[in-house]
């Protein structure tokens, strides 16, 4: 509810005031700060869970002069301190007249605490609520038939705010392995049935159920939101005729204007992406790892965009572009020293964020939202943590940012539910990236180099989750109709 603030001597009035605080049911956090320029120095990730950007209601205790304390309790937050530079006194009267005292401290906490239930309502609000509000939709990266059958999806829509989902091979895998299709694939299943149709037709069916269940929202947002995602076979990906052509036909069998198609945004599949949104089919850009894959995904997009004025067709096709983040940091973990650990992934983030809203300012899109087109969103994906030692919820504490989209998984949904909070927003000029970045080339870290690799890498297991989703369904097909 509240965060003392003290260094020295003063850290043991925290402590006690902290104490008498819970007794009233207000919980406190003490934080040590001895030297503020060593605390600055420390990458934002830390400085966020030491000093949690949700959490409004702070007080500094100093016994001097309150100077520089401001920029660390902030608008919401108060300093027991001096006001002039010095007094002469005993030191009882001193204590007792600058509120030096467990119950002074204690009574600044409450009044700080409840100056902020009143004046926002952050009391009741949950950690989705204040991203939704911070202009971030939260969707969910799974789908399963026992999901929808349940009502599981309905209740993260109603209780933890989720505005749409995305899907991938490997989901439906899981699920397809689990029994929970073993009906569906015996009723809808021959012995000379295509498997990979017989995937589609399993998964549309649930994609159209998810879909309706976020049409409320696509409507309220006029088609900014409430979006599901469907992924074309990888296995075109080097063939652009046939990738649209699969975009289509999907798109067509769904018959549901909030699903997207994804299509990953390699070299390869750059042009199919154009062509897609050429077409008036709204695409999901997969697989994008920096803030040059964004840049040529976002190239696309408008290509395909100004295709559509040109031809007088409405350019209003949705699209969002899914920057992967959490192989950043996974990738590099054992080459770089403790203090780069899980760092890379929010600094390429910011980075790629400085060029979304770069682009967006630019005189370029101006003129094609002028005649009507959308932008197409900024979505952070992948982004459940690895490391077990850092946060459950690195990624979405680190990644608030207006008119984007996180998609998270499960277990990092029901984290950020139950004690997730909403870091600062991204800063629009990337912030201090280009330091960090500067780090990990010091480190010997190569990102361009990296981003490539970790593309390649990222295609190819692609096709492997499909090939071995295709086996499995063949599988399965088989025991099932025996």
């Amino acid at each position: 509810d509240v965060i003392l603030i003290a260094t020295g001597s003063e850290v043991a009035l925290a402590l006690s005031a902290r104490d008498e605080l819970a007794g009233g049911g207000i919980r406190a956090r003490v934080v040590s700060m001895p030297c503020w320029e060593l605390f600055d120095r420390q990458p934002r990730d830390y400085r966020d869970r030491v000093l949690p950007p949700a959490v409004r209601a702070r007080v500094a205790i100093e016994e001097a002069s309150t100077l520089g304390w401001d920029r660390y309790v902030g608008d919401g937050g108060a300093v027991v301190g001096m006001g002039a530079f010095g007094a002469s006194a005993p030191l009882k009267q001193l204590i007792t007249k600058f509120g030096f005292t467990p119950d002074a401290v204690a009574d600044v906490a409450r009044q700080r605490v409840a100056a902020e239930r009143r004046d926002d309502g952050r009391a009741d609000m949950k950690a989705a609520d204040q991203l939704h509000e911070l202009g971030q939709s939260l969707w969910l990266d799974n789908i399963t038939r026992e999901m929808l059958d349940s009502g599981q999806l309905q209740r993260y829509i109603d209780d933890y705010a989720v505005t749409g989902l995305t899907s991938n091979p490997s989901i439906f895998d899981k699920a397809i392995a689990s029994g929970g299709y073993d009906d569906a694939i015996r009723a809808n299943a021959s012995g000379d049935a295509d498997r990979e149709a017989l995937f589609f037709d399993l998964a549309i069916d649930d994609l159209r159920r998810a879909a309706d269940m976020f049409g409320g929202v696509h409507e309220r947002t006029d088609g900014v939101d409430g979006w599901v995602s469907l992924e074309v076979s990888p296995l075109l990906a080097y063939d652009t005729e046939k990738t649209v052509a699969a975009a289509k036909a999907l798109h067509a069998q769904a018959a549901r204007r909030n699903l997207f198609i994804k299509i990953p945004g390699t070299e390869q599949g750059l042009p199919a992406i154009e062509e897609s949104i050429a077409a008036g089919i709204p695409i999901n850009v997969t697989l994008l790892l920096s803030a040059a894959h964004y840049r040529a995904a976002a190239e696309a997009f408008m290509r395909g965009v100004e295709r559509r004025i040109e031809e007088g067709l409405d350019p209003a096709v949705g699209s969002v572009a899914s920057v992967f983040m959490s192989r950043w940091d996974v990738a590099v973990a054992d080459s770089v020293p403790d203090h780069l650990q899980d760092r890379l992934a929010v600094a390429v983030g910011l980075q790629t964020y400085r060029a979304y809203r770069e682009l967006m300012a630019s005189d370029r899109w101006q003129r094609l939202a002028n005649s009507g087109a959308r932008m197409q969103r900024l979505l952070w994906a992948s982004t459940s943590t690895k490391n077990p030692k850092a946060p459950d919820t690195l990624y979405i504490q680190c990644l608030g940012a207006p008119f984007t989209v996180i998609t998270i998984p499960e277990a990092t949904l029901r984290a950020f539910y139950d004690h997730g909070h909403v870091g600062e927003p991204m800063p629009s000029d990337g912030g201090d990236a280009d330091a960090t970045l500067a780090e990990f080339a010091t480190a010997g870290v190569d990102v361009e180099a990296l981003a490539a690799r970790l593309q390649a890498e990222g295609a190819k297991g692609f096709v492997d989750s499909w090939d071995d989703l295709t086996a499995l369904i063949e599988k399965q097909t088989v025991a099932l109709t025996a």
